[in-house]
């Protein structure tokens, strides 16, 4: 599904780090060596049609590579 962030992103807590990501390989091949974390945080989003709500969002995130992959985890 497509969104988009509406603001910042609050209450940002890390999930995983290093080998704890099931997708470390994936994401190393992909977008290059880095120190990755799984992240979540909670955020308004505007979702296809113009509604706009509350959800939590979960990423990934590396030094110097920034943040990939982002995605609705619930809408609140």
């Amino acid at each position: 599904m497509h969104f988009r962030i509406l603001g910042d992103i609050s209450d940002i807590e890390t999930i995983a780090t290093g080998s704890g990501i099931r997708e470390i390989a994936r994401l190393r091949k992909r977008y290059g060596r880095g120190r990755w974390r799984k992240r979540k945080g909670f955020a308004e989003i505007e979702i296809p049609g113009g509604e706009i709500v509350s959800a939590e969002l979960h990423w990934y995130e590396a030094t110097g590579i920034g943040r990939r992959e982002f995605k609705i985890k619930r809408l609140l």
